[in-house]
């Protein structure tokens, strides 16, 4: 099946000789099992008032840890803005008087 048909030509005549078809045997699937049935379902998730306030304060800490990352992201890039801001205005002024003291 994977082995390369190579053509048997003996002389170069010019003539295309045609390849030979090997018959393949057709392919037999086996058939898939059948399901089996669950002999006991799986029990329900039951929530405790423990286990409800557990994942409440949880749920809590995440939202506070995020939102203090992202303030501290937001707070980064605006004192950066702000000392790009100082520097440009610092040359400026310093490009400034240097034009007029010549």
């Amino acid at each position: 099946m994977f082995r390369p048909k190579v053509p048997t030509n003996p002389t170069p005549t010019g003539l295309v000789v045609p390849l030979t078809v090997e018959p393949t045997a057709p392919v037999r699937h086996a058939p898939a099992p059948a399901p089996v049935a669950q002999s006991s379902p799986r029990p329900a998730v039951q929530l405790t008032p423990g286990t409800a306030v557990a994942l409440v304060g949880g749920g809590t800490g995440v939202v506070l840890v995020v939102g203090a990352v992202l303030v501290s992201m937001l707070l980064a890039v605006a004192i950066s803005g702000v000392s790009v801001a100082v520097c440009a205005v610092v040359l400026r002024s310093l490009l400034a008087s240097g034009r007029t003291h010549r």
